[in-house]
This record gives C-alpha cells, sequence and structure tokens, in this order.
C-alpha cells in the first residue's frame, strides 16, 4: 500500500506542477521579464564603463518554458513523493478523517508551513533584487527557517494529538505560532531591494510566486485526494469481505 500510495504522489506531483507551471506563465512570468529588463539596464551600463559583456549560456525564452516547466515539475514531483509518505503516517491517526478529507488537511498544512509562514519573514524576490555575494547566506536563512517551521509544526501536532479534542488542536496552533514568532524575531532580517526600483512590480512578483505555490499545493491536495480514496476504498472493500 505504501508503494501504491506513493506512486499516487508522484502522479499527482506531476499533475499539480504542470498546473502551477502553466500559471507561474502567464502570471510570473511579466514581472520576471520586467526584473530582468531592469537588471540588464544596470548591467549595460556596467559594460559600457568597464568594456565586460557575458554570454548568455541558456535563452530566456527555453528559461521561461522549458526551464520553469523542468523546475516546477521537478519540484512538484519531489513534493509529492514526500507528501505520500506523510498522508501514509497520518492516515488513521488523526481521527476518522476520510482520505480526500485528510488529503486537503495536509495540503493546506504543507502550504502554511513550509510556504506561506516562510515567506512573511523572507519573501521572493525577483532578479535585479539582492546582491551577488549574500545569495549563500539567504539561501542558508530561508532554508533554515523553513526546517525550524517544519519541526514546529510536527511537534504542534504531536502536543495536540497528546491533549486531544478542541483544546489540543488550539494548544499546538498555539504553541507553533508563538515559537515561529519568537524564531523570526530572533532571525536577521534581509532587505535588499535597491532605490528606485518599482514597488509594483516586486509585489506582482510576490504574490505571483505565492500564488504559484498556491496553485501546486491544493492542486496536489486535490488530485492526490481523490487517489487514494479510490484505492483505499477498494481496500477496505476487500477486507470487508
Amino acid at each position: 500500500m505504501m508503494r501504491t500510495l506513493l506512486v499516487r504522489g508522484l502522479l499527482a506531483g506531476l499533475a499539480a506542477g504542470v498546473l502551477a507551471a502553466v500559471f507561474a506563465f502567464f502570471v510570473g512570468e511579466p514581472p520576471v521579464d520586467a526584473a530582468i529588463g531592469i537588471e540588464e539596464a544596470g548591467a549595460h551600463s556596467h559594460e559600457h564603463s568597464h568594456g565586460d559583456e557575458e554570454t548568455e549560456l541558456v535563452s530566456r525564452d527555453v528559461q521561461s518554458t522549458l526551464g520553469l516547466l523542468i523546475g516546477v515539475g521537478a519540484y512538484a514531483i519531489a513534493g509529492g513523493g514526500l507528501f505520500s509518505l506523510a498522508f501514509a503516517f497520518s492516515y488513521g491517526r488523526l481521527g476518522s478523517l476520510r482520505p480526500r478529507a485528510l488529503s486537503a488537511l495536509l495540503a493546506v498544512a504543507t502550504f502554511v508551513v513550509v510556504v506561506g509562514v516562510p515567506f512573511l519573514k523572507y519573501p521572493a524576490n525577483p532578479p535585479a533584487v539582492g546582491q551577488s555575494e549574500t545569495i549563500g547566506d539567504r539561501t542558508a536563512l530561508y532554508f533554515g527557517f523553513v526546517a525550524l517551521s517544519l519541526v514546529f509544526a510536527i511537534g504542534a501536532a504531536v502536543l495536540g494529538r497528546r491533549i486531544g479534542g478542541w483544546n489540543g488542536g488550539l494548544a499546538g496552533a498555539g504553541a507553533y505560532v508563538a515559537l515561529v514568532s519568537v524564531t523570526a524575531a530572533l532571525m536577521p532580517s534581509i532587505d535588499e531591494v535597491p532605490d528606485g526600483f518599482p514597488g509594483s512590480t516586486l509585489w506582482t512578483f510576490r504574490i505571483a510566486s505565492l500564488g504559484t505555490q498556491l496553485v501546486l499545493w491544493v492542486a496536489l491536495g486535490l488530485v492526490f485526494g481523490a487517489l487514494a480514496e479510490k484505492v483505499l476504498t477498494n481496500r477496505e472493500s476487500r477486507l470487508a469481505r
């Protein structure tokens, strides 16, 4: 059964990745193009003053189409596999939730914990925002916060389950909010938006980035829930006989 759910998680991730890539192409690529235009304008100014030129290894057309599909698809398939494992572990341990309901609940929780909360502290930035020499530190801080958020969420779920009932849910949610709030306050902030960068471009890119993740996780939760419901219902029917 674990293998069956894993395969369906990968398939659901593939479907979700395609939908998210389509959303990212139509909604996310325009602000990326605008940001790249700003970046290239500054680069051209630098080239004129220093005589340097950089060769583009991959064309922008490939990056915004095939590259986008491969990148989002790979992320979604990997997420679908991990999602199916989390579902298999949670099924039957969180009350009497049916597969569709559990899948939807896990998708919402994953989006909030892995995407939404870290986004509030370290939102996504388009090209031309951020200094190249700090990219390593910025990446480490972001993924570090994602990891801590996930650990806190798991701990909060365990706490809530031990207490049980409505009070357990409130206690777990309160503990999670308190921990991530303190962590966010203690971790360093990053503000490298250059002066004069259009606020509308920055805002549109961040909304598109968040929207792409939302489409991916909503689609993954719904598609996987439907696939898992069919598999588990058939299994329960066979066992009942």
